[in-house]
């Protein structure tokens, strides 16, 4: 499996987001094998929760869809050791309450020995969890923290101390799938942010389409589609694993392609 590094040596990447569990786990599986054959630069997957204050309705769906038929981080771990001939780094992203029943340490040992290569916690703040992302650090499994359009200078220079891997960058203030995003501004935004931190700057939350992702690209390092994959997965559950895995290639095809483009002259 490639490092998060190495990802974003070869240029601009796409980052899908899904939900681990919806509709089940073994769809999971060979979405995620399917993006990595595409050629995708990172996955997250999302660790469901049932109170995810960062998501909006469309991934608040799936994490009770998944969390109603089972899914947890354990049986996500189970999963993942089964994907060993992925080459994509994997992040898991989810709060930390079922991080802390799950227990921390065992955790972090855990994602590490199925392969994990980040963790992103949108409730976890990087001053709020020193010991836990410290740990995190020490052992190999990146922390990769957000900020948002009005981070302060101050605190991005100290996240520069603490950040791996890459910063997460969120397009608005708001909630993932705002149809509002991305906001105007968004050069300034990362030129700002860029000033401050010198880890590769990847952008989320309402970036929808193969127009917003040309529209971003120049700015950025990696592009995070999320609530648009995991609606494609909700509307064709009911046509079965195969046109679900097919809708989700085909879209996430036409992404690759817009960021691809959007590197010719």
């Amino acid at each position: 499996m490639r490092t998060l590094s190495e990802a974003f040596d070869a240029g601009k990447i796409l980052i899908p987001y899904i939900a681990a569990g919806d509709p089940d786990l073994d769809t999971t599986a060979e979405i995620i094998g399917e993006l990595d054959k595409l050629g995708v630069g990172i996955i997250e997957v999302g660790m469901p929760f049932s109170d995810p204050l960062a998501d909006g309705p469309i991934i608040q769906a799936a994490s009770q869809r998944a969390l109603a038929g089972g899914t947890n981080i354990s049986r996500i771990f189970e999963m993942l050791e089964e994907l060993r001939d992925v080459k994509t780094p994997i992040v898991l992203m989810g709060y930390f309450n079922p991080i802390m029943k799950y227990g921390e340490k065992s955790f972090i040992e855990d994602a590490l020995s199925c392969g994990v290569s980040g963790v992103l916690i949108p409730d976890l703040p990087f001053d709020e969890g020193k010991e836990f992302y410290d740990i995190c650090s020490e052992k190999g499994l990146c922390p990769i923290y957000m900020v948002t359009p009005n981070t302060k200078e101050e605190r991005l220079s100290q996240i520069e101390r603490k950040a791996r891997g890459f910063l997460y960058c969120v397009s608005l203030l708001g909630i993932t799938g705002d149809k509002r995003g991305p906001i105007e501004g968004i050069k300034s935004y990362m030129e700002r942010v860029r000033s401050h931190v010198s880890v590769p700057l990847a952008l989320g939350f309402g970036i929808d389409s193969p127009d917003k992702i040309r529209a971003v690209k120049p700015y950025v390092d990696g592009i995070v589609i999320g609530s648009a994959i995991v609606n494609i997965i909700s509307e064709k559950a009911d046509m079965g694993r195969k046109a679900i895995v097919n809708e989700v290639s085909v879209f996430t095809s036409a992404l690759i392609d817009a960021l691809r483009t959007a590197l010719q002259p």
